[in-house]
């Protein structure tokens, strides 16, 4: 099981194929999807249920059978209602014939002098199942992995910009999102607190002070964005971290807890109950059942 807390500076799949697959449902520990940005370009698809997603603070409904295109840089989080989805994450180097006139398109989108449409429904797209059906192709090579998968994925991810070229599924215009560039940058230089100090103790001053923001505002903005107080989303943030280590290690559950920032062990299973619906223990039980 992989980590999809991501940030701007990791390379995604291996240095020789820079991409990977991810298969969401409720037991995954990123159920529900915390804050982030990466280099890489992301794809999600929704099998099932609703995904309420924000993109640089524009809040977007994805539904059943909903395709959602994360560019670069993008900070982006989202609440699942009862949902299973799939998500793909690339570096578009990957698909890239730099000498060739089939790069031109690609490359005005690497320029950030195109920008993909961010949510594709059926509604809006002519021949949408042929996208759909691409996808979940895409989606089966990845998670089998037979000889010959790389170059597979690869001509299935060139057919599937050349379908958003020919239907023109894009904008010259950036989504700046709500609150604009800079104040994006504020809440990333906080997330990026709490991704590498999440271990450590942490106060809304700490916090507010690498946002550049004085508390109170931050407290604001912060909740306005995400959903969440800046120490609910820490405690959501250790709690995902939780489960990953339940999931992948054998250490103790005290242990567990203290590695992500609990001092307090009783704490610690009340919040995880709270965003887990599960005591630590009977999620541990579970994951052993699945392994």
């Amino acid at each position: 099981m992989q980590d999809l807390n991501y940030n701007e500076s990791k390379q995604r799949g291996t240095s020789d194929f820079p991409i990977d697959y991810y298969y969401i449902d409720r037991m995954h520990p990123r159920y529900e999807m915390p804050f982030h940005w990466h280099i890489g370009y992301e794809l999600l698809y929704i099998r099932k249920g609703k995904f309420l997603i924000s993109l640089n603070g524009e809040q977007h409904l994805l539904e059943t059978g909903t395709i959602c295109f994360i560019m670069d840089g993008v900070l982006h989080g989202g609440i699942p209602e009862d949902c299973v989805y799939d998500c793909v994450v690339f570096n578009m180097e990957l698909l890239r014939h730099r000498n060739f006139q089939d790069d031109i398109f690609l490359q005005r989108i690497v320029h950030h002098q195109l920008y993909v449409l961010p949510v594709l429904s059926r509604d809006q797209v002519p021949d949408y199942t042929e996208l759909t059906q691409l996808l979940m192709r895409l989606f089966s090579i990845l998670k089998n992995r037979k000889k010959g998968y790389q170059l597979y994925a690869t001509g299935i991810l060139r057919y599937f910009f050349s379908i958003i070229e020919n239907k023109e599924l894009y904008v010259s215009d950036s989504f700046t999102g709500t609150y604009g560039f800079r104040r994006t940058e504020q809440l990333k230089a906080a997330l990026d607190m709490i991704e590498t100090s999440y271990q450590n103790t942490l106060s809304l001053e700490d916090l507010s002070k690498a946002a550049g923001l004085s508390a109170k505002y931050f407290c604001q903005f912060f909740r306005k964005l995400t959903g969440k107080t800046p120490i609910d989303y820490l405690n959501f943030f250790r709690i995902g971290k939780a489960c990953f280590q339940i999931a992948e290690g054998d250490d103790s559950l005290l242990d567990i807890s203290l590695n992500c920032g609990f001092t307090d062990y009783s704490y610690f299973i009340r919040v995880f109950k709270k965003y887990k619906g599960v005591s630590p223990r009977k999620y541990m039980l579970s994951c052993r059942k699945d392994n």
